[in-house]
């Protein structure tokens, strides 16, 4: 055999194996391109998302803020509620106080807290009348002309009233 003949043989073969090569290498290219689509719309559909998510935490941050100065407001709140309950206690105790500082100026008994309509106690109203612990006290002198005790007049309606409600309470 010639030499040429062997050596277009040879080129031949090559050639078969570089085409055999390039079709192998062409579906990688395309397979490629079909994956670079697919990461194309992943890397925008990865930039709308956090789009997304930067819009929702600056809407967070905002609703974070607005709910700092409801709590701020809401503390503020509490802290006047409870000063005012405190103030409500120790008013509620000087009432108390004078109520019965009045009702003792009036010689008023109160009932007992266990005699109520139809209830019977282990003490009875004439036993409570006779304890040490609460006594009746004499009755204030009544003015003839005005009807006012002791010439003390009460000083408004509401006095009058609670003065009422004590006299017959008793």
């Amino acid at each position: 055999m010639p030499f040429s003949l062997i050596l277009d043989i040879a080129v031949a073969v090559l050639l078969i194996i570089t085409i055999a090569y390039a079709i192998k290498l062409n579906r990688r290219l395309t397979r490629l391109r079909g994956d670079k689509k697919d990461l194309e719309n992943l890397a925008r559909t990865f930039g709308e998302s956090t789009q997304r998510a930067e819009d929702n935490i600056n809407h967070l941050r905002t609703i974070a803020q607005a709910l700092d100065i409801q709590m701020q407001r809401a503390q503020s709140l509490r802290d006047d509620l409870a000063f005012l309950a405190d103030r409500g206690g120790s008013t509620a105790d000087r009432l108390e106080n004078l109520v019965r500082e009045a009702r003792d100026g009036l010689g008023v008994v109160p009932k007992p807290a266990g005699l109520n309509a139809g209830q019977s106690s282990a003490m009875n109203a004439a036993e409570y009348k006779k304890s040490p612990a609460v006594e009746p006290r004499n009755e204030p002198s009544r003015d003839k002309q005005t009807g006012s005790r002791d010439g003390i007049e009460p000083r408004s309606d509401a006095e009058r009233e609670l003065l009422r409600a004590l006299r017959d309470a008793g």
